[in-house]
């Protein structure tokens, strides 16, 4: 059975590994697409958009609404794809914990 000390060592240890886990995935981008291509987003590890391209022949079509569902749905994609890969890193550290990140 480990000690206490063991315990905080160990405790302290996974902390740093989170941490340096958060900037290296903070820094990485994910790019998601909706309408085949016509809207991509492209969000950072904490899921702050960064870069968002509507390609000019769905402006053309002038449906403000249609462009807004695309771009909602990019956007959402690639925050997904940000989380999720956080969630599979923060896992492998953890050992399956369920810690808050």
């Amino acid at each position: 059975m480990k000690s206490f000390g063991d315990l905080m060592k160990q405790a302290q240890k996974v902390q740093k590994q989170m941490t340096e886990l958060q900037g290296r995935l903070a820094d990485e981008r994910y790019e998601a697409s909706a309408g085949g291509g016509a809207v991509k987003a492209v969000v950072d590890g904490k899921q702050i958009l960064k870069q968002l391209t509507i390609s000019p022949e769905l402006l053309k079509d002038g449906d403000a609404t249609i462009i807004e569902d695309l771009v909602i749905t990019a956007v959402g994609e690639a925050q997904k794809a940000s989380s999720d890969k956080m969630a599979a890193e923060y896992g492998k550290l953890t050992g399956g914990f369920g810690l808050p990140f």
